[in-house]
């Protein structure tokens, strides 16, 4: 009989037909599943994603069970520092002479795996494909090289064209366009009352898993209850289904709004189960799309809501591992200052900053608009160190994994993407923040436009150097709306006024301070009495 074999299974890998399952054989090799200290500390993961993952974890190594799998499941409370520890043991018990692993999701463990592994479990390892995506690395690869400017837009419609997702017989866009934004940025009105997200009572397994989690990181950001995470493949698919039936036909319309009284309005808290292989994508832009099909959800709402998997999902997972390892350390704003407290208390004036922090701590979730505008804009404006920002972003949200979290917080969030190819990242602009349609404010926010003064709200966010603005393109429309002047003023600012990170000339003092202060008092106004961001950057500018 041939020698065993052990098949690694990763955390975010909980797929009954993973590429690695697929290659093996039930009578012959062992499945491994380990949570490990090490997976655990290398940035604070958020005890509700340390909870979900370790419960969705052990449900599937009792699936595989039941399978006919052999499976050695190693907890942390046995203490196993990293993978190789507990690879080590069951190979030891096994015998076995390779190991079979579907590729992971992160360049580190990727690096690990090819580099240091074979030679500390002393045998070959043999890494495959991760199938559950739909655009292969070599194959985004070969489409980003044939093109200037490789844009999500247009990756969006060959994936369009290569599914046949939303296309009539004569390949062409159903509804006769590719993109329904435009039609997705409704002010939530209160009209359509929102489901929100399916919710289960926890098992025994979830439950352990969270007295586990409160022993071992007491004091790690992040509420654990309650807890109402699917954690297996089944109730991820009646998670799906709710969302189709009750959210999807609303989401379109409302699927950038904010209301502070629901962290949740239509959106299904799907990513999470997506990213960890409790859904296949394919099968729910499917599901989606006969929704269209049998009139029960608008073209605006399914469009919206396949674009963000088979389009946005597959491009930042293939701009990803094609400018890594690089692209974790870019830095070409030179962003350097520490990330503020109130991203971890949300003990902050700033109301929109304090409600996306409250929602993130107890629910390990906020919706793109949150992430981006919010949070997202401020970290940009702050000129907050990118790794540090890049970490609180990977840590809190239990859908964040480096390869679609990276991408999001350094070309959306930080507007540092190496080919210049994210061009739809976002500078604040009041109407984003009027979207908080019932949003309470605070402070003195009801004095006329003659009482505000025009440079004190964003005195300290001070620009780059317009020279580097112009390096990518996603900065021509915050250019352009700087006055008439536009690019070629840009271009001629006056020295004086250089990025704080390169070094100020001006007295402020504590210019870190100084910008979180005035950040609150910009933020707590109404969109309305928001002057220019551009005029107060560059006043000369703005006559």
């Amino acid at each position: 009989m041939a020698a065993p074999r052990l098949i690694l299974i990763l955390g975010d890998q909980l797929s009954p037909h993973l590429s690695s399952l697929a290659e093996g054989d039930p009578a012959r090799d062992r499945v491994v599943m380990a949570e490990v200290a090490g997976e655990c500390d290398y940035v604070p993961h958020h005890r509700k994603k340390i909870a979900f993952l370790f419960a969705a974890m052990r449900h599937f190594a009792e699936r595989l069970r039941q399978d006919g799998w052999r499976v050695d499941y190693y907890t942390l409370d046995q203490d196993h520092q990293d993978l190789t520890d507990a690879l080590l043991a069951s190979r030891r018990d096994s015998g076995a002479r390779q190991l079979l692993v579907t590729a992971p999701g992160e360049w580190r463990l990727l690096e690990a795996m090819k580099r240091q592994w074979p030679q500390k479990l002393g045998c070959t390892v043999r890494i495959l494909d991760d199938r559950r995506f739909l655009c292969t690395t070599e194959a985004f690869r070969d489409w980003a090289e044939c093109r200037k400017q490789p844009r999500m837009e247009y990756f969006y419609r060959t994936m369009r064209r290569a599914t046949g997702l939303l296309m009539d017989a004569d390949g062409q866009p159903l509804g006769g366009r590719w993109n329904f934004d435009k039609e997705n940025r409704k002010r939530f009105d209160g009209e359509a009352p929102p489901p929100g997200p399916k919710r289960f009572n926890p098992d025994a397994t979830p439950r352990e898993v969270l007295e586990l989690a409160e022993a071992r990181f007491p004091d790690r950001f992040g509420d654990l209850q309650p807890f109402w995470f699917a954690v297996t493949e089944e109730q991820a698919q009646a998670s799906l289904s709710h969302f189709l039936d009750h959210a999807l036909p609303h989401f379109g319309d409302y699927q950038d709004a904010m209301d502070s009284g629901d962290d949740f309005l239509f959106h299904g808290v799907l990513s999470q189960y997506i990213n960890a292989g409790l859904l296949d994508p394919l099968a729910v832009c499917e599901a989606a799309e006969q929704r269209y099909l049998q009139d029960k959800a608008p073209l605006n709402a399914v469009e919206g809501f396949i674009r963000q998997i088979l389009g946005w999902r597959e491009y930042v997972r293939g701009l990803y591992w094609l400018l890594m390892p690089d692209y974790r350390e870019e830095n070409r704003l030179a962003s350097h200052r520490d990330l503020p407290w109130f991203y971890w208390s949300g003990e902050t004036r700033m109301r929109c900053v304090s409600e996306a922090v409250r929602a993130t701590r107890e629910h390990a979730y906020a919706h793109h608009i949150q992430r981006l505008m919010v949070t997202g804009n401020l970290a940009l404006l702050l000129g907050v160190d990118v790794k540090q920002i890049h970490e609180w972003y990977l840590a809190v949200y239990a859908d964040a994994y480096e390869w679609v979290e990276l991408p999001n917080t350094l070309g959306m969030v930080m507007r540092l993407s190496g080919l210049q190819a994210l061009r739809r990242q976002r500078q604040i602009h009041p109407a984003h923040v009027r979207l908080l349609r019932r949003l309470p404010l605070q402070g003195e926010q009801r004095r006329g436009r003659q009482q505000l003064p025009v440079q004190q709200p964003l005195l300290a966010f001070y620009p780059p150097p317009p020279a580097a603005l112009r390096e990518a393109p996603a900065h021509e429309h915050d250019l352009q709306s700087l006055g008439p002047h536009g690019l070629e003023q840009a271009g001629r600012d006056p020295g004086p006024r250089r990025h704080p990170a390169r070094g100020s000339r001006t007295p402020l003092g504590s210019l870190s301070e100084l910008r979180i202060r005035d950040a609150e008092q910009w933020w707590c106004l109404p969109g309305s009495l928001k002057p220019s961001v551009g005029a107060l950057i560059w006043p000369s500018l703005a006559k």
